[in-house]
């Protein structure tokens, strides 16, 4: 089994946020890739907003616990972030 490289990452969080979404064309995902951290940023359509983030901040926090275990098997450390 070949290893996930930091871009699939990207493809990870796009593909989670485009499932959650009502306006999937509008999921934007932003690598900033830095020295010891990488910041993906989540942009979505203010409707989808919600969906993305779920009651009580649940769904962005399930997308960060598997962002993070990806991280991990890449040995990398990984942010995300939801921008409005």
């Amino acid at each position: 089994m070949r290893a996930m490289d930091q871009s699939e990452l990207k493809s990870l969080i796009e593909f989670m946020a485009k499932a959650l979404a009502d306006n999937p064309d509008e999921v934007e995902v932003n690598e900033i890739v830095g020295e010891q951290t990488t910041v993906l940023e989540l942009r979505v359509a203010k409707a989808d907003l919600g969906k993305v983030i779920g009651k009580q901040g649940r769904t962005a926090q399930s997308i960060r616990t598997i962002l993070n275990a990806a991280s991990t098997k890449l040995q990398k450390r990984s942010v995300l972030e939801i921008v409005e």
